[in-house]
């Protein structure tokens, strides 16, 4: 994968999508919001896989929901 730096994200959109998406990192957030969208758009649900895919990532701003 391609590494992007967004750093005109809203913080605290990004914290609440975490909530929501029960992310804990910046990465898996925007991963698992991306997925959602496009879920959507193809009326699919998302995969039972976890929120953050199993995939490692930074520790961003938004903290672990536990």
């Amino acid at each position: 994968m391609a590494l992007i730096a967004l750093d005109l994200i809203d913080g605290e959109l990004l914290a609440e999508a975490a909530e929501i998406l029960g992310t804990t990192t910046e990465v898996a957030t925007v991963n698992a919001a991306l997925e959602a969208a496009v879920n959507n758009r193809k009326g699919r649900r998302s995969s039972d896989r976890p929120a953050d895919g199993g995939r490692p990532g930074p520790v961003g701003t938004a903290e672990d929901r536990g």
